[in-house]
């Protein structure tokens, strides 16, 4: 294969494993084998020895000599390192936004908080929910994205898929936390309209501090 094809197949079979790993295919913790991420991921060989260096300087997964290979383990260590790389990520990423976004696009978001808001009150269904959850990440991704940080931008999306791991269920929206957690996002954008920065980032990081308590099942 081309180098470019290469990249191609890592790059896939890196997008497949993690898929598996948050869809719970794969398990923290679980001692895998090259041949077992053949069959998981359905990729080839090569591709998998070739993504094995990148899964290792993410974190999600480490060798165990004579064992094979472990995937990242949950643990409180792991929940709090987490949240604290994204209490300094957003803090600062949400400083920036709040001083360089247009008027238009901060607009646009607080429409769509307060329409789905309104609509969470309303009544909602699982397509609803999954919708909220999608706005949430979407949200936390533009806003680090803002900064034109390539290298931020990737440890941000791989501390996101470790918090995404971290007692997978809880830290998605869950259906009786909905209105709530909007109402956070809702505080964060009502400083962001009144370019009121100091207020941004602590009304980010008490969204934080929730996600981190509802992780950790306070």
């Amino acid at each position: 294969m081309s180098n470019t094809a290469d990249a191609r197949a890592r790059d896939h079979a890196y997008s497949s494993f993690t898929q598996k790993l948050l869809a719970k295919d794969i398990a923290p913790g679980q001692i895998v084998s090259q041949r077992e991420l053949v069959e998981l991921t359905g990729m080839p060989l090569g591709a998998i020895r070739e993504m094995i260096p990148r899964l290792e300087a993410d974190g999600l997964i480490q060798t165990v000599p004579q064992r094979g290979l472990q995937v990242l383990s949950i643990d409180l260590d792991l929940v709090r390192n987490a949240f604290q790389l994204r209490r300094i990520i957003e803090g600062e990423a949400i400083a920036v936004f709040c001083a360089q976004a247009s008027d238009d696009e901060i607009a646009r978001i607080t429409i769509e908080h307060e329409d789905m808001r309104a609509q969470a009150i309303a009544g909602l269904t699982p397509e609803l929910l999954d919708r909220a959850q999608q706005m949430d990440w979407a949200f936390h991704d533009r806003v680090v994205d803002a900064m034109g940080n390539r290298i931020i931008s990737d440890i941000h999306r791989v501390n996101t898929m470790k918090i995404r791991l971290i007692r997978n269920s809880d830290t998605r929206i869950l259906p009786e936390l909905a209105v709530s957690v909007l109402d956070e996002h809702l505080a964060v954008i009502r400083a962001l309209s009144a370019r009121d920065c100091a207020g941004a980032v602590a009304a980010i990081h008490t969204h934080i501090n929730s996600a981190k308590r509802r992780a950790l099942g306070l």
